[in-house]
């Protein structure tokens, strides 16, 4: 089964179950997976905690194997049902913290932690000020915790953190807001100092980080700027349409960012392209750019299989994480013998047992056995830490210059528990 929010006033992820159905369409085509016949279940999970639970007990009911590629923040929710019947739960989005602590979850991405601790990363190495505008919901209380670590790795001031409704259609209040904390002139490398942050959602880092991170001088005051990301989902383009609207009298011009999900390559072409709002915007991923050869796989399914479903778009996260959780469920299916029986709990076992299983380098190989959990606090399940740094330039979204991946792990470990 893979199941996603669709049709909803919040965040919807209509792509996820999409590519799920052109992936069955595709393998099934050639021949299955080892000779045995795909058959995908998809369920709206409504972005309500019911619809979570419903989706978990209709996986249940119709005996299937796995969730895998999926969207959810109500983990609380859907890993109970799925746990009671040994369903292992593969490769989701990485937006509930219990993905990344039922010992039933497979994570294929470091999810919202790695993105927010690489935002602050990104941030912290061109910023002297930060503010952060997230949802007002328990997922949303980690955030401020998880971006004010990859901050603290680069020795800049705790991030100002600004609540916004997860379905508010009016987002002027915190645009103003957060124009209030930028510094006059910051856009134009003024900035001086890292301003008063004004982090309400509990303490920051305790301890500078190690690891790949760790060192990165603090931006010095001629070039460092004012800083605002927003991390909304679908409401990010809300948030930032009003933002500009806010700035047009103020000319203040800050850095804006964001992370992969809250803004797309689909997004910056809708709202103009070149003349889009989100033209140099700082972005997040876990995985490579959308243009990169080693989506061509996923590209030739999208194409060959997807039947004009519009809702699939190779350069969707919740697409490309879908492709590479059902590109897990291949390789890990591929290790039972012919005529041996899949069921959830077997296939967990498997899961368990597997080493090294690979996405086409899409992520780094992948493994969930005991040695190779992470002591990131309240995300136990983090295997994969590496995210990308990317930037929007001349309407697509592009490498940022200079930047290579970064395993954020180690930043993550540093971080008090959030969730």
């Amino acid at each position: 089964m893979t199941f996603a929010p669709m049709g909803t006033k919040a965040t919807n992820m209509p792509g996820m179950p999409g590519m799920a159905k052109a992936y069955e369409r595709w393998v099934n085509a050639n021949g299955g997976i080892k000779g045995r016949k795909l058959r995908v279940l998809t369920c709206n999970e409504k972005n309500t905690a019911t619809g979570a639970a419903d989706c978990a007990r209709e996986a249940v009911t119709k005996k299937a194997v796995a969730v895998v590629g999926s969207y959810s923040q109500y983990g609380r929710a859907f890993m109970a049902p799925l746990e009671a019947e040994g369903i292992p739960f593969i490769g989701g989005y990485g937006v509930s913290p219990e993905e990344f602590q039922s010992t039933l979850s497979y994570p294929v991405n470091g999810g919202q932690p790695a993105l927010l601790a690489g935002a602050g990363h990104q941030l912290g190495r061109a910023c002297s000020q930060v503010s952060l505008v997230r949802p007002d919901t328990l997922a949303g209380d980690t955030m401020p915790v998880l971006l004010n670590a990859g901050l603290k790795a680069n020795n800049s001031p705790e991030a100002s953190d600004i609540r916004a409704a997860e379905d508010a259609a009016d987002l002027m209040p915190q645009a103003r807001e957060a124009l209030a904390d930028v510094s006059p002139g910051g856009g134009g490398g003024g900035a001086s100092g890292g301003g008063t942050a004004r982090a309400t959602a509990g303490p920051g880092p305790s301890a500078a980080a190690s690891g790949s991170a760790k060192g990165a001088a603090a931006p010095s005051p001629s070039s460092a700027k004012s800083c605002v990301t927003a991390v909304l989902g679908e409401r990010t383009e809300t948030f930032f349409d009003a933002f500009r609207r806010a700035d047009s009298a103020l000319h203040r011009n800050p850095q804006i960012s964001s992370v992969l999900g809250s803004v797309s390559q689909a997004l910056v072409d809708r709202t103009g392209g070149k003349e889009s709002p989100f033209e140099g915007a700082y972005v997040t991923s876990w995985y490579p750019v959308s243009t990169d050869p080693l989506w061509a796989p996923m590209r030739k399914v999208i194409s060959d299989d997807a039947f004009g479903d519009n809702t699939v778009e190779a350069d969707d996260s919740g697409a490309q994480t879908t492709w590479i959780a059902y590109t897990v469920l291949n390789q890990v299916v591929q290790k039972f013998s012919a005529d041996e029986q899949i069921t959830g709990r077997k296939l967990a076992r498997m899961l368990n047992a597997s080493s090294g299983v690979s996405t086409g380098n899409l992520t780094p190989q992948l493994s969930w056995r005991y040695e190779d959990m992470r002591a990131v606090a309240g995300f136990p399940r983090l295997v994969n830490g590496r995210v990308s740094f990317q930037v929007v330039q001349q309407g697509r979204l592009v490498a940022q210059l200079g930047e290579q991946d970064v395993d954020m792990t180690s930043v993550l470990e540093s971080a008090p528990r959030s969730a």
